[in-house]
Formats: C-alpha cells, structure tokens, sequence
C-alpha cells in the first residue's frame, strides 16, 4: 500500500512540473531584455545594417531571439513619429535603445529619458548635440559612436571635382526634416565649395515626391553635378536617386556606398556598416551592465571612397587614374 502511495505522490510531481513548465519557459522568454532599434531609413534598404548590428551583439555573447530580443523600428523619413514611439519604448522600459545612423532618433532618446541607456552613431560632434559630456566620459545615459560626417564634407567635394572637374556649379540635395544633419553639412559645404571654386545652390526634400520634383526642376535650371547630404531617408531611396541621376545624365556624390552599389557616380564617407557593428558591441556591453557614462564614445575611422566606373562612361567620364586608384571600391 505504502508503495501505491509514494508512486501516486511521484506522479503528481511529475504530473505538476510537466504543467508548470510552460509557465517557467513563458517566464524566461518574458525575462529576455529587449533592445529598440531605432532608425529614419526603410526596412528594405537596412539588411547590411542589420547583419552588421547584430554581429556586433554575437561578438560580445548576445543573439537574437536567443537571449536578447531586438525590436526594430523603422521610420522610412517619417521623423514626426520619434516623439510617441520614444514615449512608448520609456513606458515599456525596453533594456537599450539603439539609434545608429539617425541624428533625429539620438537627440529624441535622449529627450524622452535620462535613465534607459542609449547607444547612438552619429556623424556630428555628440557633444555639441549634447547627448553626452565628453568622448572620453560621456556621463549621463548615453555614448556610442562617432564617425566624422562634417569632417568628409570637404574631402567628398574634392573628389567628386577630381572626378568631375568641369563640375562647377553644384546642387545641394538636403532633408529639412533632418536639420540636426542638413544644417551643419551644408554650412561645411558652403565653406569648402569656394576654397575649390565651385557655387552651390540648396534644394530641399522630405519626401520621394519632392526627390522626383527637384530632378525636374533640372530641366530648366541644370547644375553640373548634384551633392546629396547625409539622411536615413534618403538612403531609403537610393535606387530613386541613381534612376533620376542617369536619367538626366547628371554626376551625384553620396556619402554611403549603397547609392554607388544602386547606380549612383561616386561616394565617399565612415563606413556605416562597421558603426553598425560597433553600435552592437556596445549594446551587448551594456546588457551585461557596464554604464554607459563609463564607455568612451568610439571615433570611427574607416571610410569608403566607392565609384561606379559603368555609370562613369555611362556619363562620358574617363575617371583619372590617380583618383581611380586611391577607391577603396570600383564597380565595373
């Protein structure tokens, strides 16, 4: 009889732990932190950026939907919706928010909380954007990566008139909406265009429409070559960008190599990918539970200079061989 007993009592055991389990793996799965990813391009164009982010979280012991969940959110130049989402991601007390390559997403984290950590990449000074106190103690809730976009400014107008040296009068294609970035590019655009003897005229665009109707106003107002500034938006449209350009047989300068890849003449500028990947680095440290006031903020400092040849003689540029041979990326 004893025996019936403790064999009923072992089954129950078994029996409660079988029907407790899925609450413990329900538990677990609760208990995985949860970083927001935060940036103004498209999911579309993004997947290197992706793949780059999350090797830098493998690097450091974290994979996603392993032991850490990644909510990526995507703003396809929609930056009017940073306020709400930010105010949602501090209400679910997500365990990071990365904003790698978006100036507008950094500044509004950084409005929306002092206390969840933020990992920025940014192409300005990140003091001067006050998300930190210094590169070397950012203090506060943030730090990350900052990878010289002012500074390529004047590099990338040389080069595209080493490439294009009939190239005089030049279009400046900014993203109002992203004043953060357009306002210092162009006023480091306005100081070095001279110094090549080179003129400028600002255009603006926030949407695909207003992209479409600044080529069009090419027709009747034609620069020699057009000068694309930094924006997450914009590198959601860069095989829009590379159509219009050939279509109107016009020379274009982009900072990231993805235009290039798309059909667009030259780029030159930090190679984003690897901020991506430096991004991840520093998340993963953060969940581990290192403060973001003790990291250093990171001074990237590998660029890509990438030309596509075909579209070159597409344009009828011989491309000098002195300038072909300083790419870090040739495109035949």
């Amino acid at each position: 009889m004893s025996r019936n007993i403790a064999r009923r009592k072992f089954i129950a055991a078994v029996g409660g732990l079988a029907a407790a389990w899925p609450r413990v793996v329900r538990a677990q799965q609760q208990a995985m932190p949860v970083v927001a990813l935060v940036n103004g391009r498209s999911a579309a164009s993004s997947a290197e950026n992706v793949a780059a982010f999350s090797q830098g979280l493998k690097e450091n012991g974290y994979v996603e939907n392993q032991n850490v969940t990644v909510e990526y959110h995507w703003l396809d130049g929609q930056y009017a919706r940073l306020r709400s989402l930010m105010a949602d991601l501090v209400r679910r007390q997500v365990a990071v928010i990365a904003t790698p390559g978006s100036n507008p997403a950094a500044l509004a984290a950084k409005a929306a909380t002092e206390t969840i950590p933020i990992v920025f990449a940014v192409g300005e000074d990140p003091v001067r954007l006050g998300l930190v106190a210094s590169f070397a103690q950012p203090g506060g809730n943030a730090t990350g990566v900052n990878f010289f976009g002012q500074e390529v400014v004047a590099k990338e107008l040389h080069l595209l008139h080493d490439l294009v040296p009939k190239a005089v009068r030049i279009a400046v294609l900014a993203n109002p909406a992203n004043s953060s970035v357009s306002e210092p590019t162009i006023r480091s655009i306005q100081e070095a265009a001279p110094t090549i003897g080179l003129t400028v005229k600002i255009i603006t665009a926030a949407t695909a429409s207003d992209i479409d109707a600044a080529f069009a106003g090419f027709t009747s107002d034609r620069p020699d070559a057009v000068f694309v500034v930094p924006d997450g938006f914009f590198s959601s449209r860069s095989r829009q960008f590379a159509t219009l350009a050939a279509r109107d047989k016009i020379p274009a300068a982009y900072w990231n190599r993805e235009f290039v890849t798309a059909g667009g003449l030259m780029s030159y500028g930090t190679d984003l990918a690897d901020a991506y990947r430096q991004v991840g680095a520093y998340t993963a440290l953060i969940l581990k539970g290192r403060k973001p006031a003790d990291l250093a903020v990171i001074q990237s400092n590998k660029f890509v200079f990438a030309i596509n040849v075909q579209t070159a003689r597409a344009l009828g540029i011989e491309v000098p061989p002195d300038v072909l041979s300083i790419a870090t990326e040739v495109i035949k």
